[in-house]
């Protein structure tokens, strides 16, 4: 592991998600959250983790426990300041993680790179909110990290050679697939996958199936491990509406304009398997 210390910011499903694969790879991770309830409940909810992973034998009880005794939790970004690098995994909202980064140029160590675990945001706005642009990539985990495999590896204008070969590093020495993609909204994945779910959505509205049978269809026929409701669900339509807004702001394409029973859900506060009701009904 090329960096020693490495902060993650954001302690949610996908901060601590890498926050556990990053101290599985042997490196020291300080987690940063809004409040300490939460920072509480992620490093239980990390811990719950890691005994399933003991109890059905994919990693030993020592394992474990050095695994999590590299990991520590704070609300305080000046806890930060030494990290070799920090990655940002807060809120889809540009102007949060624009203000957020340039708060984290004037604490954390100049030589230190930051990178941002966008989805689809723009990484070059970020970047030219520092003064170590050339310091600054995107780096995409996918949801949850410690199972999903590829992470993208995004290279803004301003990043520099050596920040990139840095990063791409770091993603192999994680265990996972680096590829590598210009700072577009979407980058690969989600520029492919969003209109696919938007039309799936798009189906629905006008009544050409039912959700079942469309996501009963992709499995069966495309092979997917899930359906395209059953994803928006696990993905979060908040946040799915969010990515499909940014696509259609850069490139005006009909596919990624968010359909109206997407806006409609959102507002109802219907936002999938983390509400308890999204296109599936989860029980909470």
């Amino acid at each position: 592991m090329s960096f020693q210390k490495v902060g993650v910011l954001g302690s949610g499903i996908m901060g601590s998600g890498i926050a556990e694969v990053v101290a599985g790879a042997g490196a020291t991770v300080v987690v940063r959250s809004r409040s300490q309830a939460t920072a509480d409940a992620m490093l239980a909810a990390m811990e719950k983790s890691l005994a399933k992973q003991v109890e059905r034998g994919k990693r030993t009880q020592a394992d474990a426990d050095a695994l999590r005794a590299r990991v520590s939790a704070t609300t305080r970004l000046a806890d930060l300041a030494d990290c070799d690098l920090v990655i940002e995994s807060v809120v889809e909202d540009l102007d949060v993680k624009r203000a957020l980064f340039n708060e984290l140029n004037h604490i954390i160590n100049p030589d230190a790179i930051l990178a941002t675990n966008t989805s689809t945001l723009s990484v070059i706005e970020l970047a030219m909110e520092t003064s170590r642009p050339e310091k600054v990539c995107g780096v995409h985990f996918f949801n949850p990290a410690p199972a999903m495999s590829i992470v993208e590896v995004v290279r803004p204008l301003c990043a520099s050679d050596e920040t990139v070969r840095a990063v791409t590093d770091f993603v192999v020495a994680c265990g996972k697939e680096p590829v590598h993609v210009k700072d577009q909204a979407g980058f690969i994945v989600n520029a492919l996958l969003f209109p696919y779910l938007n039309n799936a959505i798009r189906l629905l509205e006008r009544g050409v199936a039912t959700r079942e049978d469309i996501d009963a269809a992709m499995k069966g026929g495309c092979g997917f491990p899930m359906g395209p409701f059953a994803l928006l669900d696990l993905v979060g339509l908040d946040t799915s509406l969010a990515i499909l807004e940014a696509l259609y702001a850069e490139f005006a394409d009909p596919n990624f304009a968010p359909m109206p029973l997407l806006r409609r859900m959102v507002s109802a506060g219907q936002l999938g398997r983390k509400s308890g009701a999204g296109f599936y009904d989860y029980g909470r």
